[in-house]
């Protein structure tokens, strides 16, 4: 994907004005442009929609606004109105399309103001508007968003249904000139009919019967129109990372891998990638719900990290993103913000534990001490082996073990997870897995004497990051601490130095919030941390990491500006899997049938973390 924009990777070109179209960028986007797309999108459709509204106060107002009174302008003005509506946000956002939308819809309103209304005052506002989006143009040059067909089955439903009902509203907004008293049912009808452009059973006086249908036809028009714009326009991907993408990260990993434990995490299939002009250093992303989210540190040379975010910027002005970065390091931090002008907020810890340090002795490490002795007397055994030196079969049969244990419906996992188990790709990664041998006369469960896995990605030449842990639900609890102390026991034939473990988010809040003499402040935080638990584990994972003894690294978020904060938040949710926005699930594409264990450490830790030693 290297340096270029998104519509150059795909093969397709997207739109920008011609350049003899193209005036002086102004010094910033016209204020509250997307706000006045939303109020004379209202104000048109009020129009079409209540006709005594125009006989209003309000009526000087919208009479200076595109659209007319007559049958054909209240359909025009219904359309209109739905379409700036639609185009608000895209206008906000500086998006080019939106602004080649409006540009085109003004000229209309202009020809319906001087033939039907013969209003110059209002096809003279309508011109001046006309002139302010051309004069700056410069400023609406932001690309598309990645979409996908989806889309249009999106705007099929949820236009059709607000067509639908604007279709009873005006039905019913002619009371005194209906026909009759026709029933609920037959005005249904009149408004299906009328969206496929077909006569109902309802009947009008006045010549009423124009205008209802032609607004009605209007409608139908426009859903349908939409919906086959976003189902046959040309595809615009998301973005992807290439075969010579990966292998250039590989080549900056092999270098400077061990500096940073989530680089190896750049490898996800789903994140993007700009590598800056000398190709030294690289930016991962994902983008989300109009956030272009980075995680972890860039990866590369630390010199050549200013030209990687620079163009990771340059992307985000040009598509009109809101550019954030989660879990970066102290280091990272400080880069971010020198080189963007951005801010930086703690988010968390990141949970290292060093193998020439680490010991089962001790009074500190006694409830795990007694809780892996007693698994092992069980009759569990573990083995910690690199990917590369498991048998084929044996890697199947742990890919398929860790896809049924997975316990949520969607695969979890972002800035601490790669997505796949891959013996030729991943060679170098670590499998950690616990066995039981049936006992006598019992049959063996599906995954033969299996029974807890956790997979760990290299970090550097002398370290590993965990990725994955997995449990069948029938086994003792203690799992997960039975595998990571394994894991630590065995790192030093392993040339493995140190283990990078979960990453606890708010660790410091909820550890300074316990201790005596808190303020109210804080206290109260970590109360609003501990009820935001029972759904996030936030409390329980800080708890399991720490039972390890690890040194705590801090994680960092970096943002534009603070109102940003909250949609960045539900970005990052939607980027973990915590948070799903699409289609109901009967709507949904089946998962292939290979399955791919992925991404995240969603193995619930409370059982295993909080059970304790018999």
């Amino acid at each position: 994907m290297s340096d270029r924009l998104d519509g150059e990777k795909s093969g397709t070109v997207a739109w920008r004005p011609p350049r003899w179209l193209r005036g002086p960028r102004p010094e910033k986007v016209p204020p509250l442009v997307g706000t006045a797309g939303a109020v004379v999108g209202l104000l048109n459709l009020a129009a079409g929609l209540f006709p005594r509204f125009r006989h209003s106060r309000l009526h000087a107002l919208a009479e200076v606004l595109p659209g007319t009174v007559s049958a054909l302008a209240a359909a025009s003005s219904i359309v209109v109105g739905i379409l700036l509506l639609m185009l608000a946000h895209g206008l906000k956002r500086r998006k080019c399309r939106a602004w080649v939308a409006a540009v085109a819809l003004l000229p209309v309103g202009i020809a319906a103001q001087l033939v039907y209304r013969h209003s110059v005052l209002g096809a003279a506002f309508s011109l001046a508007l006309l002139a302010f989006l051309v004069w700056h143009r410069r400023a609406f040059e932001a690309l598309p968003d990645p979409r996908s067909r989806v889309k249009a089955l999106l705007n099929f439903v949820a236009l059709g249904g607000i067509s639908f009902g604007l279709g009873l509203v005006i039905v019913n907004s002619h009371p005194h000139k209906i026909v009759g008293d026709p029933s609920v049912w037959e005005r249904i009808k009149h408004v299906l009919w009328g969206l496929f452009g077909f006569e109902g059973p309802v009947r009008y006086v006045s010549n009423v019967d124009y205008t209802v249908g032609y607004s009605l036809g209007a409608l139908g028009l426009l859903t349908v129109a939409t919906t086959a714009y976003l189902a046959f326009r040309p595809e615009h991907p998301a973005a992807r990372l290439t075969e010579a993408d990966e292998e250039k990260l590989r080549e900056l990993l092999a270098k400077h891998g061990g500096r940073d434990s989530l680089g190896y995490f750049a490898l996800r299939r789903d994140k993007g990638v700009v590598f800056s002009p000398t190709g030294k250093a690289a930016v991962c992303y994902r983008v989300i719900s109009g956030v272009m989210l980075a995680s972890g540190d860039p990866i590369g040379d630390v010199e050549a990290w200013p030209g990687a975010i620079e163009r990771f910027m340059e992307e985000a002005r040009a598509h009109s993103w809101t550019p954030a970065v989660t879990g970066c390091s102290e280091t990272g931090g400080q880069v971010w913000t020198r080189e963007t002008g951005m801010d930086a907020l703690e988010l968390g810890d990141e949970a290292i534990v060093d193998v020439a340090d680490f010991t089962l002795t001790g009074r500190s490490m006694r409830n795990v001490r007694q809780m892996v002795k007693r698994i092992e007397r069980n009759g569990y055994e573990t083995r910690v082996r690199r990917v590369h030196d498991l048998e084929p079969e044996e890697l199947a049969r742990i890919q398929k073990a860790a896809d049924a244990w997975r316990d949520t419906d969607t695969e979890r996992g972002f800035s601490m997870a790669l997505g796949r188990i891959d013996a030729d790709k991943d060679g170098d990664a670590v499998i950690a897995t616990a066995h039981l041998a049936p006992a006598e006369g019992e049959a063996p469960g599906p995954f033969g004497d299996l029974k807890a896995m956790q997979h760990y990605v290299p970090w550097g030449k002398d370290g590993i990051s965990l990725e994955l842990m997995r449990r069948d639900r029938s086994a003792d609890p203690g799992m997960n601490e039975l595998l990571i102390v394994a894991s630590l026991q065995a790192a030093p034939g392993l040339k493995i130095k140190q283990v990078s473990l979960n990453f606890a988010v708010f660790r410091s809040s909820l550890e300074r919030g316990e201790k005596l003499g808190a303020g109210p402040v804080i206290r109260i935080w970590r109360g609003m941390l501990i009820f935001l638990s029972r759904w996030y584990q936030i409390e329980s994972l800080y708890k399991f990491n720490d039972k390890f003894q690890p040194r705590w690294e801090p994680r960092f978020v970096v943002f534009r500006n603070s109102r940003d904060i909250p949609r960045i938040g539900l970005a990052a949710l939607q980027a973990e899997g915590y948070l799903e926005l699409g289609l109901p699930r009967a709507l949904r594409r089946k998962a292939p049938a290979e399955p791919q264990p992925c991404a995240h450490k969603d193995e619930p830790i409370t059982a295993d973390a909080v059970g304790t030693a018999a």
